[in-house]
């Protein structure tokens, strides 16, 4: 009999970990979460443009793996690299995300130098030259939601 076989009539099972252990919340968080909820449908409300910034994860730019997938011929996959042990002078690419609330639409900007407050700024900055100005010739305020990891998404119905 082969060992997973084994484990198997055991009860036992492949298993990945499972984000569900926190710390305790600040007492405060239910009250910060519905007053930016009200002021994101205020600001909506009113016309005026809402966004949602976050970094997304870094990728290294090159021949390494990657969880995507592309249609490709049948049994012709891209070759990478065996091993992803970049070193410094691998370059990543630094995504950032801009999410429109009010028409449920993204943008988002890629760099290749670091993940920095200048980067958000810039990105920022990007998505108005580029769309926000377009679509809101006249707003007058812009409310910006910081995310902040995966528990900034939580309580929050905005």
């Amino acid at each position: 009999m082969k060992v997973a076989q084994l484990l198997h009539n055991q009860n036992y099972s492949l298993q990945s970990n499972r984000k569900t252990e926190e710390d305790d919340d600040h007492p405060d968080r239910d009250a910060q979460f519905r007053h930016i909820n009200a002021q994101v449908k205020k600001s909506l409300a009113a016309g005026t443009p809402v966004i949602s910034v976050d970094t997304k994860k870094k990728e290294l730019i090159g021949n390494y793996v990657n969880s995507g997938q592309q249609w490709l011929p049948a049994k012709r996959p891209v070759p990478v690299n065996g091993h992803d042990f970049p070193n410094p002078a691998v370059p990543r690419a630094y995504p950032y995300g801009i999410y429109d609330l009010g028409r449920n639409a993204g943008f988002v900007n890629v760099g290749t130098d670091h993940d920095t407050g200048g980067f958000a700024v810039a990105s920022i900055r990007g998505w108005w030259r580029f769309e926000g100005r377009h679509l809101y010739p006249r707003p007058g305020r812009l409310l910006l939601r910081q995310m902040a990891g995966e528990a900034m998404g939580r309580g929050c119905g905005c």
